[in-house]
C-alpha cells in the first residue's frame, strides 16, 4: 500500500499525536504546589520555586496529583514542544524536591579551590587567583581543596554555573591538568617525542 508525503503525515498524527515522553504524566509529591496560569507554570515545594513559561502549542493540566502535557495544535513542532516541556515540568518538581548537583574535579599541582561567602577563590596557575561570583539560588560547597561540588534547584542553572566554573581551565589532552567533571573522560595524548 502506497502513502503520499501529505497522507503519511496525516495518518502519523492520527495514530500517534504525542510522543512518548509527553504521554507520561508528572506525579506531584506530597508537599509541592503547583499554579497553573495561562502564560506560566509555577512549582513551589521545599527548596523553593521556579516558574516556566508555557509555550502556545502546548497546555499543562492538572488531574488529581499529576501533570499532563496536552498539544493545541496538530504539528510536528507542537508535538516535539509537549515532549520538551513535560521533560522541562519534570525538572521543575524534581528541583524544587530533591534539586540537582554536578561534581567538578581540580586536576594539576597547586591547582586549588576554596570558597569564601559567595565567591569561589580558584588557584588555577595563572598569576592571579580567579574569583567567581556565585549566582543567586546556587550553592557551590569545597568537600576538599580539589572538588568542587554545585547544587541548585534549577537544571539548568546548576549546568550553567558547572560549565562557567570548567570554562576558567578545561582539561589540556597531555597531562590532563584542569577542571573536569568529575564523570568525565578526557582523552590523553602522547607527547611529542624529541
Amino acid at each position: 500500500m502506497l502513502f503520499t508525503a501529505v497522507g503519511a503525515t496525516t495518518l502519523f498524527f492520527q495514530l500517534n499525536t504525542m510522543s512518548r515522553i509527553a504521554k507520561a504524566p508528572v506525579a506531584i509529591p506530597k508537599g509541592v504546589q503547583v499554579k497553573l496560569a495561562a502564560d506560566e507554570i509555577s512549582v513551589k515545594g521545599p527548596n523553593g520555586q521556579l516558574q516556566l513559561e508555557s509555550h502556545p502549542l502546548v497546555q499543562v493540566v492538572q488531574e488529581g496529583e499529576e501533570l499532563k502535557v496536552v498539544t493545541k495544535a496538530e504539528s510536528q513542532a507542537a508535538v516535539a514542544m509537549a515532549g520538551t516541556t513535560r521533560a522541562l515540568v519534570n525538572n521543575m518538581v524534581t528541583g524544587v524536591t530533591k534539586g540537582f548537583e554536578k561534581k567538578l574535579s581540580i586536576v594539576g599541582v597547586g591547582y586549588r579551590a576554596q570558597i569564601q561567602g559567595d565567591k569561589l577563590n580558584l588557584t588555577l596557575g595563572f598569576s592571579h587567583p580567579v574569583i567567581y561570583e556565585v549566582p543567586e539560588g546556587i550553592q557551590v560547597e569545597v568537600p576538599s581543596q580539589t572538588e568542587i561540588v554545585v547544587k541548585g534547584a534549577d537544571k539548568q542553572r546548576v549546568g550553567q554555573v558547572a560549565a562557567e566554573i570548567r570554562s576558567y581551565r578545561r582539561p589540556e589532552p597531555y597531562k590532563g591538568k584542569g577542571i573536569r567533571y568529575t564523570d568525565e573522560y578526557v582523552a590523553r595524548k602522547q607527547a611529542k617525542k624529541k
